[in-house]
């Protein structure tokens, strides 16, 4: 089938598909529980003919599309939370939920799922195989994807999925390029928090304290010392700390001071030489100065790695569905981090970027209270999930 066709069908769902987007972008909802969400989700895909199973512990929707021939099993996934941000657009459908904005473009992911969903309902008696189209919530630091695993994503799944695709939109590329990599595409996602612990006094007299704030600036260089001299170039990490805590007025040498901040990285080598490497200078820093620190590492996702079949077959796919100029392959993977990753542990598979890029004015980045979305491009990401679904079908299952 020519590729051509899909793209003027999702065409010819793109009213339906912004309006859909923007119905969620005025309501969003943070974390686990969407119920809000859920059930325009379920509304939408009501008479299509799907097997639908929703969760327990998550507003999860799981819908399967058998299609008219047997085959393989190939999942699409779309995450459906928000940010807990106030939404500075100005946009006449913005947020009306205080202190929550779809400021990362799950609302335009949800959208283009649903809207591949339609297409791919049409052309079920054609389709070799089954889809498993994957509504998830939690993206947003909830680990919503692994709670979906642990509730049976992939039970009952005859046969389980051997493929797995998403969308994820980003301001870096213009409207409808499609971009991504074999192999790291997305960094692991690790939270540091650690607190010194000294003793507090009047500050005309450090002598008499010992004083936590000297101490946790020295750990903050240490720290990059750690990136630029512990690790590896061409395996990179990124050390931040974001959030430095201490005192309660000018005059006072606190007890204590906290420290908060976050370490990327792309392969999991580095990521636990990082996390070792955190704990061994916050605790070594402090006991030259005669201080305690306690540190706690939080670990987030993993990273997110492509399978360099199935990233190959992605890339393949959008040159014949866009052409060459509108895809492009990634030079280096995004220091972001993804939930996607459990599900690529699990089943060979790609995210793949769609740029969504303004037309005019500025690009705000994802997370940004002014985050834009150029929803033209909706009709490109409608379509990659589309004619990604219909090749994996006539190749059998193999990317």
């Amino acid at each position: 089938m020519a590729l051509v066709e899909v793209l003027a069908d999702a065409n010819g769902v793109l009213n339906d598909t912004i309006e859909l987007r923007r119905r969620i972008h005025r309501y969003p909802e943070v974390g686990l529980t969407l119920p809000r969400t859920q059930a325009v989700v379920l509304e939408a895909l009501d008479g299509l003919g799907f097997d639908i199973r929703t969760g327990t512990r998550t507003t999860s929707v799981i819908a399967r599309l058998t299609g008219g021939g047997p085959g393989p099993t190939l999942l699409l996934r779309a995450d459906m939370d928000a940010l807990p941000m106030r939404e500075d657009t100005g946009l006449p459908f913005a947020s009306e939920i205080e202190g929550a904005m779809h400021a990362c473009g799950h609302d335009a992911h949800v959208a283009m799922l649903v809207g591949a969903a339609r297409l791919l309902a049409r052309r079920r008696a054609t389709l070799a195989g089954s889809v498993l189209f994957m509504f998830q919530p939690g993206e947003e630091g909830y680990h919503g994807a692994r709670v979906m695993l642990e509730e049976g994503l992939l039970d009952g799944a005859a046969p389980p999925p051997t493929g797995a695709f998403a969308l994820h939109v980003t301001h870096r590329q213009a409207p409808g390029v499609i971009a991504t990599r074999p192999g790291p595409t997305m960094a692991s996602g690790d939270t540091i928090q650690i607190v010194v612990r000294g003793r507090g006094g009047h500050a005309s007299a450090p002598h008499d304290c010992l004083d936590p704030i000297p101490i946790a600036c020295e750990m903050v260089q240490a720290f990059q010392t750690l990136v630029t001299r512990r690790v590896h170039v061409f395996d990179p990490a990124v050390l931040t700390i974001a959030r430095i805590e201490a005192g309660t007025t000018r005059n006072v040498i606190p007890e204590t001071a906290s420290l908060l901040g976050t370490v990327r990285t792309v392969s999991e080598t580095t990521r636990e030489r990082m996390l070792e490497g955190i704990r061994r200078v916050a605790d070594g820093v402090a006991a030259a100065h005669g201080a305690e620190a306690a540190v706690e590492l939080i670990r987030g996702y993993p990273v997110t790695v492509n399978d360099a079949g199935f990233a190959g077959f992605v890339l393949d796919t959008a040159r014949e569905l866009l052409g060459a100029a509108r895809t492009h392959e990634m030079r280096h993977p995004v220091m972001g981090s993804e939930d996607f990753s459990y599900v690529l542990q699990r089943i060979p598979g790609a995210m793949a970027n769609l740029g969504t890029r303004p037309d005019t004015g500025p690009a705000f980045p994802n997370h940004s209270n002014r985050m834009l979305v150029n929803e033209s491009a909706l009709a490109t990401g409608i379509a990659m999930h589309v004619a990604v679904a219909l090749r994996f079908f006539e190749n059998g299952g193999s990317a």
